[in-house]
């Protein structure tokens, strides 16, 4: 039996059926996930039942899995390795978080639109995020379609923006977001990086913005116009016709395109609920610079 696509609109987010992803999955029916996902960008599996090492397998269809933990594990230890992302409120040992603890104040930055691993030199290809927990009021994750965003805007500011390179950098984010606290570690483990601020999807030849929290400045522009850019940016992709919000069930997989969709959480009340989810992150092929031909900048 074939896959079931349920578009949630006509080219943004869908839900896909008829698929058991703990098991091996068909030649055909793989194809027709890749499909959907180069399509809609983000797709949404509900009712599954998988271990960690049955979401690592699947997310490998997709590219090789990134490994490397943003955070220092000695400075906030988790419940996973490297392999995986924690997406809760819980400490390593399973319990609610402290109002104070390095941990929430970190995510703290995943409210701000952003797109994973932008921060690196090699960034991601997409992200997929089990929910084994869910909360009963709030917690939805909020999806926007840099495509579209880009198609909409006017070709004058299409062809200023050819060719343009932003400083993407971790620390940006978390700042605005009142973190600062990067031990010596993660200072020199993760320094800017840049990345083009418009790409070329290669499975469907569709450009896309590339702009997130992360973005700090444009190369070759004076700060402060290029972190105005940026800001408009933003508030381009996110207007409501261009953004999914997404409620999580228990047992479901969301996987989204990081090359052309930002994202962030809601608020949900995380000293009372618990929320528990994990997010297998994989890596893109080279740098978006490499791959659109630009000159990568000193």
């Amino acid at each position: 039996m074939a896959i079931t696509i349920f578009p949630v609109t006509p080219d943004f987010a869908a839900e896909i059926g008829d698929v058991d992803l703990s098991q091996k999955i068909s030649v055909s029916d793989m194809a027709e996930i890749k499909e959907a996902f180069w399509k809609y960008s983000v797709l949404v599996f509900p009712d599954q039942i998988l271990t960690q090492q049955q979401q690592l397998s699947f997310a490998e269809h997709f590219g090789p899995i990134e490994r490397e933990r943003t955070l220092d594990p000695k400075a906030t230890p988790s419940r996973f390795d490297g392999a995986f992302s924690d997406i809760s409120n819980l400490t390593a040992s399973g319990e609610i978080w402290a109002e104070d603890s390095r941990q929430r104040m970190y995510k703290a930055g995943n409210k701000l639109w952003h797109t994973d691993s932008s921060f690196k030199r090699l960034p991601s290809v997409c992200s997929m995020l089990y929910a084994t927990t869910v909360v009963p009021l709030g917690g939805r994750t909020e999806f926007a379609d840099q495509r579209a965003a880009y198609d909409a805007l006017p070709p004058v500011m299409k062809q200023q923006l050819q060719g343009l390179i932003a400083e993407h950098w971790i620390a940006t984010s978390r700042r605005r977001s009142g973190f600062s606290e990067f031990t010596v570690e993660e200072q020199q483990r993760l320094p800017a990086v840049p990345q083009a601020l418009v790409r070329t999807i290669p499975q469907n030849g569709r450009k896309s913005l590339f702009v997130a929290s992360h973005a700090s400045r444009i190369y070759g522009m004076p700060d402060a116009e290029g972190r105005a850019l940026i800001d408009d940016l933003i508030a381009h992709v996110i207007q409501r016709q261009f953004v999914y919000s997404h409620r999580w069930r228990p047992n479901e997989l969301v996987m989204w395109d990081n090359r052309c969709t930002m994202h962030r959480g809601t608020d949900f009340d995380d000293m009372r609920w618990v929320r528990d989810m994990r997010r297998v992150t994989v890596s893109d092929i080279a740098n978006s610079c490499e791959q659109e031909g630009l000159s990568l900048p000193v």
